[in-house]
């Protein structure tokens, strides 16, 4: 046995934390996952999912060999075919819908891996060169970027290192704990200070039991509440009023929209009492530094990018961006002022201006004959780092689009997950372990290099590869598809960051001041933070944020008369990890949070089979009968494999495909059902 050694890595998974790893590798095999000590952010740490990824990686389940489809789509059925083999007529396919149009190819990607290179570079470079449909992808966090853009210029906000050192610390629509453990770490540092720390969700989560307070909103309610906040601060004269006048824009007319937001108002449409908005927005504007955590729960609802933007109103109020434990943070990703264009070459489309197409919409979008407004139906669907069938709303659509027999889908995966059961290939795909990547943040400001610490297992090709393979055999002569993976992290780099403090440390940080907005120069057309903006009123949107009701808002439908939600189960990361053996035995079954009265009013008990249903279909689950659920809201625990649930179905069969104000983004917690013992 040789001496073991340790690689140094990066969690590629969809989470603020983006870790630094460190792999040991003995005789060639990975033995532990650990944290890196000597990245700050990381601090030797790692969540539960993420310490079991080696056992991920050696999953008896691993797709290691190119798979065609031999029986039914969805069946599952597949045999294994050589890489010449499936390589060849996939390029032959997809060459034979090109020569008719491009554009009826749609490639189909999220964050399943967050590199710079699996995720966004050889695949862009493919797809560009192609001239194949562009993909929207907004099914994340776009309303709530579309708001940070328009408020304060770009994706940014504090440093998180520094919210140890905040006296007030609200964590709005954050379930820490489980979806950004090294932040909770810094608040649990100021909470022992004396912080206070105060969480403002629909669901009393791990998080909010551990606050000194809780408000618990109805889902889709935050703008009004942060509008009351701001009613409370100009009764009060909380309020910075040098900071306003020098760094804001159109603060005046945020005043009198906000002086039309009572608390007793606020409270009615959030289902609070109005004494504990007094209450809060008094700490608010009176204990300094405050700090607000917000994250990309509460801007899944209609009014999602309203409501951001009128929290990210909030800090230059009372001036809290004057402290660099003040201000407020939602992404930090638009400090990563890498070279985009480098990676994805955008030029390769030559002049051409293909269609985009929602990802939030795919379940519509893969039905729809071809038309003037839509274009060519779709005809092929190459999906990568993505499980669209588990994750995408209303899947009821989304299956019968990938269902149709005409429809050419090829999936690059690990593992068979739903949307693989619909594959006419499925191509075996590298894990974090096996390749080269490039990774930026949006939980704190440092990048991170993947170096692949095993060979690839069995005939696994990194995402990189398989595109470079089907350029090739495409005909597609460009220079840059003889990039290596290395080659594309550097020119990411591109002089932007040290590549060689990469490769030594496995992270380097960027140059981002301790407290960015303390003087203003804030990245806005206007250099302020903009309370009114003017590109979104060229728009013909409002040009201040307001309450914007859902589109199922409660108490509006006789039929349906309970909300729902469905936020993360613990132990799962969207679809990833759900046949992670060890972590699905953690979470037992799928299940429904449900409050004692309206589980009473129904006959359910903790434990029964229900039906949770809506006009979209219907999900079958286990009730849990307990109070993080709020009398009138469920909360529906996701996101299961549907083949590993019950009855083959999970929590977005009765999503919808409608989209948010801003961006075009989902309403995953805009959602009104009803529920019976199954």
């Amino acid at each position: 046995m040789n001496a073991p050694q340790q690689v140094r890595g990066a969690c590629p998974h969809d989470c603020p934390d983006t870790c630094s790893l460190v792999t040991t590798v003995v005789d060639g095999v990975a033995t532990r996952v650990q944290g890196n000590p000597a990245h700050r952010p990381t601090d030797g740490v790692l969540c539960a999912k993420v310490s079991r990824y080696a056992e991920r990686t050696y999953h008896p389940g691993r797709v290691l060999r190119p798979l065609r489809r031999v029986g039914p789509k969805g069946s599952g059925r597949f045999e294994a075919v050589s890489w010449d083999e499936a390589l060849q007529d996939i390029a032959s396919r997809l060459s034979a819908i090109a020569a008719r149009d491009p554009q009826a190819i749609l490639p189909y990607s999220y964050c399943g891996t967050m590199g710079w290179v699996q995720g966004d570079g050889m695949a862009s470079r493919f797809f560009h060169r192609l001239g194949a449909s562009l993909l929207d992808r907004t099914i994340c966090s776009v309303a709530g970027s579309a708001a940070m853009v328009h408020t304060l210029g770009a994706k940014v906000g504090m440093k998180v290192e520094f919210f140890a050192e905040a006296k007030l610390i609200l964590i709005w629509g954050s379930n820490s704990i489980t979806s950004n453990l090294h932040f909770w770490r810094l608040a649990q540092e100021a909470k022992r200070r004396g912080a206070r720390l105060v969480c403002i969700d629909p669901r009393r989560t791990e998080t909010a039991e551990k606050c000194h307070e809780h408000l618990q909103i109805l889902p889709g309610t935050d703008a009004a509440l942060a509008l009351a906040l701001m009613h409370e601060l100009v009764r009060n004269d909380w309020l910075d009023h040098d900071y306003i006048a020098r760094h804001t824009l159109g603060w005046e007319a945020l005043r009198e929209r906000a002086l039309r937001w009572s608390p007793e108002r606020a409270a009615a449409t959030c289902g609070i009492d109005a004494q504990r908005i007094r209450e809060l927005a008094r700490d608010y504007g009176t204990l300094r530094p405050a700090a607000i955590r917000l994250n990309y729960g509460m801007q899944r609802v209609h009014g999602g990018g309203n409501a951001a933007r009128a929290v990210a109103c909030l800090p230059a109020l009372v001036g809290a961006w004057r402290d660099r434990a003040g201000g407020v943070l939602l992404s930090s990703s638009g400090w990563a002022t890498l070279d985009r264009a480098a990676v994805q070459r955008p030029d390769l489309l030559a002049g051409r201006t293909p269609r985009s197409i929602n990802m939030v919409t795919i379940g519509d979008d893969l039905q729809r004959p071809a038309s003037p407004a839509f274009g060519p139906r779709v005809e092929a669907v190459v999906v990568y780092n993505s499980n669209p069938v588990a994750v995408a709303p209303e899947s009821a659509q989304v299956v019968r689009g990938f269902a149709r027999e005409d429809l050419f889908t090829v999936v690059l995966e690990h593992f068979r997950t739903d949307t693989a059961d619909y594959a006419d290939y499925v191509l075996p795909a590298t894990t974090q372990l096996e390749h080269w990547d490039l990774h930026t943040a949006y939980g704190h400001t440092d990048v991170l290099l993947n170096r692949p610490a095993i060979a690839p297992l069995g005939e696994a090709r990194p995402n990189s590869q398989i595109f470079r393979d089907l350029a090739a055999r495409m005909g597609f002569a460009d220079a840059c598809f003889a990039d290596s993976d290395e080659a594309i992290c550097r020119q990411a780099c591109a002089g932007r960051v040290d590549f060689d403090e990469l490769l030594q440390n496995g992270f380097a940080p960027l140059p981002v001041p301790d407290a960015p907005f303390a003087e203003g120069r804030f990245p806005t057309p206007s250099g302020r933070c903009e309370f009114f903006s003017a590109a979104l009123a060229r728009q013909g949107l409002d040009g201040l944020p307001d309450h914007v009701p859902n589109h199922e808002a409660f108490g509006s439908s006789p039929r349906y008369p309970l909300a729902m939600i469905s936020p993360p189960a613990r132990n799962f990361l969207n679809s990833t990890f759900v046949n992670v053996d060890a972590l699905r035995a953690i979470e037992g079954e799928p299940l429904l949070e449900i409050h004692p009265q309206d589980a009473q009013a129904r006959g359910i008990e903790d434990g029964t089979p229900v039906r949770v249903f809506n006009d979209r279909g219907e999900y079958h689950c286990k009730a849990q009968v307990c109070e993080r659920a709020r009398p009138g809201v469920v909360n529906g625990l996701g996101v299961w494999w549907r083949k590993l649930g019950m009855a083959g179905t999970n929590v977005n069969q009765l999503t919808s495909q409608r989209l948010t104000d801003l961006g075009g983004g989902p309403v995953f917690y805009d959602c009104l059902v009803d529920v019976q013992p199954a």
